[in-house]
Protein backbone atom coordinates (compact mmCIF):
# COMPACT_ATOMS: atom_id res chain seq x y z
CA UNK A 1 0.00 0.00 0.00
CA UNK A 2 1.87 3.53 -0.95
CA UNK A 3 0.97 5.44 2.39
CA UNK A 4 1.55 8.96 1.05
CA UNK A 5 -0.18 8.80 -1.95
CA UNK A 6 -3.51 7.19 -0.34
CA UNK A 7 -3.14 9.77 2.49
CA UNK A 8 -2.99 12.82 -0.17
CA UNK A 9 -6.21 11.72 -2.24
CA UNK A 10 -7.65 11.62 1.26
CA UNK A 11 -6.72 15.08 2.08
CA UNK A 12 -7.79 16.18 -1.69
CA UNK A 13 -11.31 14.33 -0.91
CA UNK A 14 -11.25 16.30 2.34
CA UNK A 15 -10.42 19.64 0.77
CA UNK A 16 -12.73 19.65 -2.07
CA UNK A 17 -15.73 18.96 -0.53
CA UNK A 18 -16.64 15.43 -2.64
CA UNK A 19 -15.02 12.65 -4.52
CA UNK A 20 -16.66 13.92 -7.24
CA UNK A 21 -14.80 17.54 -7.27
CA UNK A 22 -11.48 15.74 -6.04
CA UNK A 23 -11.87 13.96 -9.25
CA UNK A 24 -11.91 16.47 -11.12
CA UNK A 25 -9.37 18.57 -9.96
CA UNK A 26 -7.10 15.26 -9.50
CA UNK A 27 -8.29 14.61 -13.60
CA UNK A 28 -9.13 11.06 -11.90
CA UNK A 29 -11.88 8.90 -12.52
CA UNK A 30 -14.62 8.99 -10.08
CA UNK A 31 -14.32 5.15 -9.59
CA UNK A 32 -10.24 5.54 -8.74
CA UNK A 33 -10.73 7.63 -6.40
CA UNK A 34 -13.54 5.83 -4.63
CA UNK A 35 -11.63 2.77 -4.44
CA UNK A 36 -8.32 4.77 -3.10
CA UNK A 37 -10.43 5.72 0.00
CA UNK A 38 -12.33 2.46 0.74
CA UNK A 39 -8.81 0.20 0.75
CA UNK A 40 -7.53 3.11 3.15
CA UNK A 41 -10.51 2.52 5.19
CA UNK A 42 -10.03 -1.12 4.75
CA UNK A 43 -6.25 -0.77 6.19
CA UNK A 44 -6.89 1.05 8.97
CA UNK A 45 -9.96 -0.79 10.17
CA UNK A 46 -11.97 2.21 10.34
CA UNK A 47 -14.46 4.56 8.73
CA UNK A 48 -12.53 8.33 8.08
CA UNK A 49 -15.28 9.76 5.84
CA UNK A 50 -19.06 9.30 6.50
CA UNK A 51 -20.77 9.79 3.29
CA UNK A 52 -24.78 10.60 1.49
CA UNK A 53 -25.14 11.73 -1.98
CA UNK A 54 -25.41 15.05 -0.99
CA UNK A 55 -22.67 15.94 1.77
CA UNK A 56 -19.55 14.30 3.70
CA UNK A 57 -18.37 14.63 6.64
CA UNK A 58 -15.21 13.25 9.06
CA UNK A 59 -15.79 11.21 11.51
CA UNK A 60 -13.09 11.87 14.83
CA UNK A 61 -10.91 9.07 13.38
CA UNK A 62 -10.54 10.90 9.97
CA UNK A 63 -10.95 14.56 11.62
CA UNK A 64 -7.27 13.22 13.36
CA UNK A 65 -6.23 10.93 10.19
CA UNK A 66 -6.80 14.74 7.81
CA UNK A 67 -4.73 16.38 10.49
CA UNK A 68 -2.00 13.99 9.67
CA UNK A 69 -2.03 14.45 6.55
CA UNK A 70 -2.30 18.39 5.93
CA UNK A 71 0.79 17.85 8.24
CA UNK A 72 2.54 16.15 5.76
CA UNK A 73 1.59 17.88 2.81
CA UNK A 74 3.01 21.00 4.38
CA UNK A 75 6.24 18.56 4.97
CA UNK A 76 6.75 17.82 1.61
CA UNK A 77 6.29 21.16 0.33
CA UNK A 78 8.64 22.84 2.53
CA UNK A 79 11.07 19.76 1.24
CA UNK A 80 10.21 20.79 -2.70
CA UNK A 81 10.61 24.60 -1.48
CA UNK A 82 14.26 24.29 0.05
CA UNK A 83 15.32 22.39 -2.17
CA UNK A 84 14.34 24.33 -5.30
CA UNK A 85 15.84 27.52 -3.53
CA UNK A 86 19.42 26.05 -3.25
CA UNK A 87 19.50 26.23 -7.35
CA UNK A 88 18.71 30.06 -6.61
CA UNK A 89 20.58 30.85 -3.68
CA UNK A 90 23.33 29.08 -2.68
CA UNK A 91 23.44 27.88 0.92
CA UNK A 92 25.05 25.14 3.07
CA UNK A 93 28.44 23.37 3.57
CA UNK A 94 30.17 22.97 0.25
CA UNK A 95 33.44 21.07 0.31
CA UNK A 96 36.58 21.97 -2.08
CA UNK A 97 39.80 20.34 -1.91
CA UNK A 98 42.98 21.84 -4.10
CA UNK A 99 46.89 20.88 -4.01
CA UNK A 100 48.75 23.58 -2.12
CA UNK A 101 49.60 25.46 -5.33
CA UNK A 102 46.39 26.24 -5.76
CA UNK A 103 44.23 26.75 -1.94
CA UNK A 104 45.55 29.87 -0.44
CA UNK A 105 46.54 31.43 -3.75
CA UNK A 106 43.37 31.12 -6.31
CA UNK A 107 40.44 29.23 -4.35
CA UNK A 108 40.35 30.69 -1.29
CA UNK A 109 40.09 34.30 -2.91
CA UNK A 110 37.67 33.28 -5.31
CA UNK A 111 35.56 31.83 -3.38
CA UNK A 112 35.25 33.96 -0.38
CA UNK A 113 34.49 36.68 -3.07
CA UNK A 114 32.14 34.73 -4.98
CA UNK A 115 30.00 33.61 -1.46
CA UNK A 116 30.39 36.94 0.13
CA UNK A 117 26.82 38.06 -0.36
CA UNK A 118 25.70 34.34 0.46
CA UNK A 119 25.99 34.27 4.61
CA UNK A 120 24.46 30.85 4.62
CA UNK A 121 27.43 29.15 2.23
CA UNK A 122 29.96 27.34 4.57
CA UNK A 123 33.16 25.87 2.99
CA UNK A 124 35.23 22.90 3.99
CA UNK A 125 38.82 23.53 2.31
CA UNK A 126 40.64 20.39 2.28
CA UNK A 127 44.46 21.49 0.80
CA UNK A 128 46.04 18.26 -0.21
CA UNK A 129 48.67 18.11 -3.41
CA UNK A 130 46.92 13.89 -3.11
CA UNK A 131 44.21 12.56 -5.63
CA UNK A 132 41.48 12.36 -2.70
CA UNK A 133 38.17 10.17 -3.73
CA UNK A 134 35.31 12.37 -4.11
CA UNK A 135 32.72 10.21 -2.51
CA UNK A 136 35.46 8.91 0.03
CA UNK A 137 35.70 11.95 1.51
CA UNK A 138 32.42 13.85 0.53
CA UNK A 139 34.19 16.32 -1.64
CA UNK A 140 32.27 18.71 -3.77
CA UNK A 141 34.24 19.95 -5.97
CA UNK A 142 37.94 18.77 -6.48
CA UNK A 143 40.37 21.22 -8.38
CA UNK A 144 43.71 19.37 -9.83
CA UNK A 145 46.49 19.96 -12.19
CA UNK A 146 46.47 18.03 -15.25
CA UNK A 147 43.81 15.21 -15.68
CA UNK A 148 42.74 12.44 -14.09
CA UNK A 149 42.35 9.73 -16.95
CA UNK A 150 41.22 6.73 -14.71
CA UNK A 151 38.34 9.29 -12.73
CA UNK A 152 34.98 8.56 -13.15
CA UNK A 153 33.99 12.09 -12.14
CA UNK A 154 32.51 14.77 -14.65
CA UNK A 155 36.36 17.42 -15.01
CA UNK A 156 36.71 20.38 -16.81
CA UNK A 157 39.55 22.30 -18.04
CA UNK A 158 39.30 25.83 -16.16
CA UNK A 159 42.48 27.32 -16.85
CA UNK A 160 46.34 26.38 -16.89
CA UNK A 161 49.69 27.55 -14.64
CA UNK A 162 53.36 27.00 -15.59
CA UNK A 163 56.12 25.30 -13.07
CA UNK A 164 58.59 28.39 -12.06
CA UNK A 165 62.23 27.52 -11.78
CA UNK A 166 62.82 29.68 -8.74
CA UNK A 167 65.60 30.40 -5.67
CA UNK A 168 65.69 32.97 -3.03
CA UNK A 169 65.69 36.39 -3.81
CA UNK A 170 69.32 38.54 -3.59
CA UNK A 171 71.61 36.01 -3.44
CA UNK A 172 74.25 34.64 -6.23
CA UNK A 173 74.13 30.95 -7.56
CA UNK A 174 76.03 28.44 -9.84
CA UNK A 175 73.49 26.84 -11.95
CA UNK A 176 76.25 24.56 -12.89
CA UNK A 177 76.61 23.75 -8.84
CA UNK A 178 73.69 24.69 -6.81
CA UNK A 179 72.01 22.79 -4.62
CA UNK A 180 68.51 20.89 -6.57
CA UNK A 181 65.16 20.85 -4.26
CA UNK A 182 62.87 18.73 -5.55
CA UNK A 183 59.05 17.93 -5.13
CA UNK A 184 57.62 14.28 -4.32
CA UNK A 185 56.65 13.80 -7.84
CA UNK A 186 60.31 14.89 -9.45
CA UNK A 187 62.76 11.72 -10.70
CA UNK A 188 66.24 11.90 -9.44
CA UNK A 189 68.11 12.60 -12.42
CA UNK A 190 66.36 16.39 -13.19
CA UNK A 191 67.32 18.83 -16.32
CA UNK A 192 65.89 22.06 -17.67
CA UNK A 193 66.05 23.97 -20.48
CA UNK A 194 67.03 27.41 -19.31
CA UNK A 195 67.39 30.31 -22.02
CA UNK A 196 68.13 27.66 -24.87
CA UNK A 197 70.69 25.96 -22.66
CA UNK A 198 70.10 23.03 -20.93
CA UNK A 199 71.15 22.27 -17.18
CA UNK A 200 71.66 18.86 -15.73
CA UNK A 201 70.77 18.44 -11.52
CA UNK A 202 71.22 16.50 -9.02
CA UNK A 203 69.01 16.14 -6.29
CA UNK A 204 70.12 17.34 -2.95
CA UNK A 205 66.84 17.63 -1.23
CA UNK A 206 64.00 16.18 -1.53
CA UNK A 207 60.04 17.41 0.07
CA UNK A 208 56.60 15.63 -0.07
CA UNK A 209 54.61 19.01 0.18
CA UNK A 210 55.31 21.92 -1.98
CA UNK A 211 55.02 24.11 0.79
CA UNK A 212 58.08 22.28 2.41
CA UNK A 213 60.18 22.86 -1.26
CA UNK A 214 59.08 27.04 -0.82
CA UNK A 215 60.18 26.98 2.52
CA UNK A 216 63.61 25.25 1.86
CA UNK A 217 64.01 27.71 -1.13
CA UNK A 218 63.42 30.99 1.23
CA UNK A 219 66.11 29.56 3.32
CA UNK A 220 68.80 29.35 0.76
CA UNK A 221 69.24 25.59 0.52
CA UNK A 222 69.30 25.47 -3.42
CA UNK A 223 66.74 25.74 -6.15
CA UNK A 224 63.45 24.41 -7.18
CA UNK A 225 60.35 24.25 -8.96
CA UNK A 226 56.82 26.43 -7.88
CA UNK A 227 53.73 26.80 -9.60
CA UNK A 228 53.39 30.74 -10.92
CA UNK A 229 50.32 30.81 -8.58
CA UNK A 230 52.88 31.10 -5.53
CA UNK A 231 56.64 32.05 -7.38
CA UNK A 232 55.21 35.42 -8.66
CA UNK A 233 53.45 36.32 -5.33
CA UNK A 234 56.26 35.45 -2.56
CA UNK A 235 58.74 38.34 -2.13
CA UNK A 236 61.14 36.04 -0.96
CA UNK A 237 61.03 33.99 -4.33
CA UNK A 238 63.07 35.16 -8.03
CA UNK A 239 61.67 33.20 -10.34
CA UNK A 240 65.10 31.91 -12.61
CA UNK A 241 62.59 30.41 -15.78
CA UNK A 242 59.23 29.95 -16.26
CA UNK A 243 59.24 26.04 -17.68
CA UNK A 244 56.31 23.58 -18.45
CA UNK A 245 52.60 24.39 -18.56
CA UNK A 246 50.07 22.11 -16.79
CA UNK A 247 46.26 22.32 -17.53
CA UNK A 248 44.22 22.85 -14.32
CA UNK A 249 40.93 20.60 -14.15
CA UNK A 250 37.35 20.68 -11.94
CA UNK A 251 35.66 17.85 -10.74
CA UNK A 252 32.79 16.67 -9.36
CA UNK A 253 30.69 13.52 -8.63
CA UNK A 254 27.10 14.87 -9.71
CA UNK A 255 25.66 13.58 -12.47
CA UNK A 256 22.79 15.38 -13.32
CA UNK A 257 22.08 19.09 -12.32
CA UNK A 258 24.97 20.68 -10.50
CA UNK A 259 24.08 22.05 -6.81
CA UNK A 260 24.42 25.79 -7.27
CA UNK A 261 26.83 26.70 -4.70
CA UNK A 262 29.43 24.07 -6.91
CA UNK A 263 28.98 25.44 -10.33
CA UNK A 264 29.69 29.13 -8.60
CA UNK A 265 32.56 27.86 -6.51
CA UNK A 266 33.98 26.45 -10.03
CA UNK A 267 33.45 29.49 -12.14
CA UNK A 268 35.19 32.03 -9.28
CA UNK A 269 38.12 29.95 -9.44
CA UNK A 270 38.08 29.36 -13.15
CA UNK A 271 37.85 33.53 -13.62
CA UNK A 272 40.62 33.95 -10.43
CA UNK A 273 42.73 31.74 -13.15
CA UNK A 274 42.20 33.65 -16.26
CA UNK A 275 42.34 37.01 -14.49
CA UNK A 276 45.93 35.45 -13.12
CA UNK A 277 46.95 34.28 -16.76
CA UNK A 278 46.18 38.27 -18.02
CA UNK A 279 48.55 39.85 -15.00
CA UNK A 280 51.58 37.88 -15.57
Amino acid sequence: MNKLRHMSLFMSIVEAGSITAAADKLNLSKSVLSQHLKKLEAELAITLLKRTTRRQSLTPAGERFYQHCHQMHNVAEQAWNEVFELQHEPMGLITITAPHGLMNSIVVPAITNAFKPYTQVKFNLICDDAHLDLMQHNIDLAIRVGESPDSNYRQTAIGTLHDCLCQKRAIEIDLHKVSYIANHWQANNISHNINGQTYQFDVKHRTNTLMQTVALIEAGCGIGLIPDTLAYHNSQMQVIARLAQSTIYALHPYSAAIPLAVSMARHAIELKLANKQRTE
